[in-house]
């Protein structure tokens, strides 16, 4: 045989032994509305980070601040498998699935750490069975909590939001909140900025991360902030498409699992962190900070229950036994 025709043959032998090598190479598509200082981008970076060292030919592309869907948008391409992973507000598809409504429902969630209960309760495992019937699965669970800012008086209790216009993120918080004599505008977080600048809003509920990644405390007047007394939490989890998963490696299936155990962990603590941040940032910007009593959450949590819970239950099958399971979690 020629020299030539022996390099050839080399040639063709490494080519096919690359192919190989590289046959389950995959990069994955993570889409998500926040800046890349937010919490919840760096619980994406985790997962990508630690997937890379992982070592299995897996990687994972972040598009961060809306940059490849819009911050509602996202949902359906996700169950549909032209996105692979989102970290999102679960209730922004509640118009798709009614029951993602009760993941940020008033009074629902009392601390962090009843969040962290109500991730591992039997609520949640129903849940998560309605994602997968959209070929939706989560890898990494988080809630995280949030308190109202506005562009006047401060916000207490129930009375204080009437006449306003208010941001409040979901149906649950939008039927108590104009129970309460408020009007409402729905919009995603990264449009308050804007609407708040120019007195669209007068008022609105978000996260704690949210308030300082778009920057709220440049034009609030009055923060009430997630402290010892909470009203608002909101699931906001790392989700992904569930065929893309299950065709990955048994190698790079186990990397994400993993990744996503450090990240959920991570998500928890950070949660907790950006309460006590947020509220610092407000003050250094010279905004009058009100606190939120006991008193003044059983009066909201009345109004919820007589408002947002009672409409759960008439308006999605099976309401009362969700929301009597979530509920159950102590």
């Amino acid at each position: 045989m020629r020299k030539v025709e022996i390099l050839a043959l080399a040639a063709v032998a490494l080519g096919c032994s690359a192919v190989v090598a590289t046959a389950h190479a995959t990069e994955l598509r993570l889409s998500h509305q926040f800046a890349p200082g937010d919490v919840r981008h760096k619980v994406a970076q985790m997962v990508a980070d630690e997937v890379a060292a992982a070592n299995v030919d897996l990687t994972i592309k972040i598009f961060p601040s809306s940059s490849l869907f819009k911050a509602t948008e996202q949902y359906l391409p996700l169950s549909r498998g032209q996105l692979d992973m989102t970290v999102f507000p679960l209730s922004y598809a509640g118009g798709q699935r009614p029951e993602y409504n009760l993941t940020l429902m008033p009074g629902l969630i009392k601390s962090h750490d009843h969040a962290a209960r109500m991730n591992t309760s039997p609520f949640m495992a129903e849940i998560e069975k309605v994602m997968n019937e959209d070929d939706v699965m989560t890898l990494v669970h988080g809630y995280l909590a949030g308190g109202f800012a506005t562009n006047g008086k401060c916000i207490r209790k129930p009375e204080d939001v009437k006449g306003l216009t208010v941001r409040a993120a979901g149906k649950g918080f939008e039927e108590m909140l104009q129970a309460a004599g408020a009007s409402i505008s729905s919009m995603p977080s990264t449009e308050t900025y804007n609407a708040m600048q120019q007195n669209v809003l007068q008022a609105l509920n978000t996260s704690s991360s949210s308030f300082v990644s778009f920057r709220l405390q440049e034009l609030a007047k009055c923060y009430t902030p997630a402290g010892n007394v909470a009203l608002w939490f909101m699931y906001q989890p790392l989700i992904m498409n569930k065929t893309t998963f299950e065709n990955l490696t048994p190698e790079q299936q186990n990397a994400l699992r993993e990744a996503s155990k450090k990240a959920e962990a991570f998500y928890l603590d950070g949660a907790k962190k950006d309460d006590v941040e947020s509220e610092k940032v407000f003050r250094a910007a010279g905004v009058e900070i009100a606190e939120m009593t006991e008193e003044d959450f059983a009066a909201w949590k009345s109004l919820a229950e007589t408002s947002s819970y009672e409409n759960f239950i008439k308006q999605v099958p099976e309401g009362r036994k969700l929301l009597d399971m979530a509920l159950s979690v102590q």
